[in-house]
């Protein structure tokens, strides 16, 4: 089956056999999965729709809508990343501006001056892009919001020696995948680009690009909560 041919659904279930193994074992050793099996369903609910939105996005080619989606990964990729923490609308404010300027330079400058797309705004282009580096940044806030309120209420560490263990934490799983390239795995873009025909080296410099970008977004959305959330404690 070509990588662009549509995967028929009687096919696409085998899929999901691991999955009902995972779910099962986890009855069988009394855990909860009321949150696995919502997280499941809304993965389903939520690629079908976006198939069917992005399908609409990518023949309009319109400013207006591409920012507003946008707007939307961003404003939702805020709210998930405080899951783990009470929300409060400071908290808020402060993961939204860290996301949207974290995952926003970087896609910035790959599209202005390495991607160099016609028009610059080409949903095609922008919209899997941002979608890659506000996801990401959106999992560092959520690591080091944890963390930091977590070393926070230990009484003999100060919030600087918070503040960087969060950093670090949320920096791992990006770093650990730097590691990994190449010897453990093989990431989805280049994948796909060979799916397509792409030749390996050149799906390996376009690779480059994708977590080199996502590695600044994680950094800078990571840095920006953190400086946020302390900025009362420096004054």
């Amino acid at each position: 089956m070509n990588a662009t041919e549509p995967i028929p659904f009687s096919i696409l279930a085998i899929g999901l056999l691991p999955v009902v193994i995972v779910i099962a074992t986890m009855v069988r050793w009394s855990q909860s999965v009321t949150e696995p099996l919502i997280g499941i369903v809304r993965m389903v609910i939520q690629l079908m729709l976006i198939g069917l939105v992005l399908t609409y996005i990518f023949k309009s080619e319109n400013l207006l809508i591409v920012l507003l989606v946008c707007c939307v990964m961003v404003s939702a990729a805020a709210w998930i990343a405080l899951r783990t923490i009470p929300r409060t609308m400071d908290h808020y404010i402060c993961a939204l501006a860290a996301i949207m300027f974290g995952g926003g330079l970087p896609l910035g400058i790959v599209v202005a001056f390495i991607l160099k797309t016609d028009p610059w705004y080409a949903p095609k282009t922008i919209i899997p892009l941002a979608g890659m580096v506000f996801a990401n940044g959106m999992n560092a806030v959520s690591l080091a919001a944890e963390r930091f309120q977590s070393e926070s209420r230990q009484p003999d560490i100060s919030w600087q020696q918070a503040r960087g263990t969060a950093l670090r934490t949320a920096m791992i799983p990006i770093t650990n995948g730097f590691l990994s390239v190449g010897l453990v795995s093989i990431p989805g873009f280049m994948t796909g680009q060979i799916l397509n025909g792409a030749e390996p080296i050149v799906a390996a410099r376009a690779q480059m690009m994708i977590m080199c970008m996502i590695y600044s977004a994680v950094g800078l959305s990571t840095i920006g909560y953190l400086a946020l959330t302390t900025r009362r404690m420096e004054e």
